[in-house]
């Protein structure tokens, strides 16, 4: 695939698309990475990417806001305020040449800074999107979607043997304290979710189908007023 990090200037395309993995450096439980959710958005990004003509696909952003981990160790959190800043800059300097970025998301926590980047990068006229990599009924953290996704894309990450289901109430339940005390708080191990049952077989789908959902909403490229790309 056409990556931005390794062309030189004359190769790049007039107005291209320029896709953007951005991820997280976050706590996923005793069995996966911190980067998982970069490494996530990295591969649906990729393969996007590949399938959309002209697109170019640029280095992960890899920090993220995720306050709700820090007390974690290994959690890296830049916070919402900052993560809308670099947003909005990194929007305004790229579409001084691209056509059309597109944000990959693989971190709910940085939900709120692409809402309000988007609605402002839209308002000054930038062609600017961005889409969520979330798995329609999926656990909502470290639990068995993650766990198979990261068994598809990254498998020698995975420590299986550590493994272990955290806190399995539904996420709307666990919200409040959540927001209030963090995810320490409500999930001693930093698992919502249970990873019993994940296979990368499983993965595989999960990740094409996430795939194919951002090709279709790429290549219809309608997007509300917050810059999410609908699909």
């Amino acid at each position: 695939m056409p990556s931005l990090a390794g062309s030189v200037w004359p190769e790049i395309p007039a107005a291209p698309l320029v896709v953007v993995p951005l991820g997280s450096v976050e706590q996923h439980g005793p069995h996966l990475p911190l980067s998982t959710d970069t490494a996530v958005a990295g591969v649906v990004a990729g393969a996007a990417a590949d399938a959309l003509d002209g697109a170019l696909l640029a280095p992960a952003l890899t920090y993220g806001a995720s306050g709700e981990h820090e007390d974690f160790p290994g959690t890296i959190s830049i916070g919402t305020e900052a993560l809308t800043g670099l947003l909005v800059e990194y929007g305004r300097s790229a579409c001084r040449w691209a056509g059309r970025v597109l944000i990959v998301n693989g971190h709910g926590g940085n939900l709120d800074a692409l809402r309000a980047a988007g609605t402002v990068l839209r308002g000054e006229g930038r062609d600017v999107a961005w889409f969520p990599c979330a798995v329609p009924d999926g656990d909502a953290h470290a639990g068995r979607t993650e766990t198979s996704l990261m068994l598809h894309v990254e498998q020698e990450s995975v420590r299986t043997t550590l493994a272990q289901a955290g806190a399995t109430a539904p996420i709307a339940t666990l919200l409040p304290r959540l927001r209030a005390d963090g995810v320490r708080a409500v999930s001693p191990n930093g698992v919502l979710g249970d990873p019993a049952g994940a296979s990368a077989e499983e993965g595989a789908a999960l990740l094409a189908g996430l795939v194919d959902r951002l090709v279709d909403a790429a290549w219809n490229w309608r997007v509300d007023t917050i810059g999410r790309l609908i699909a």
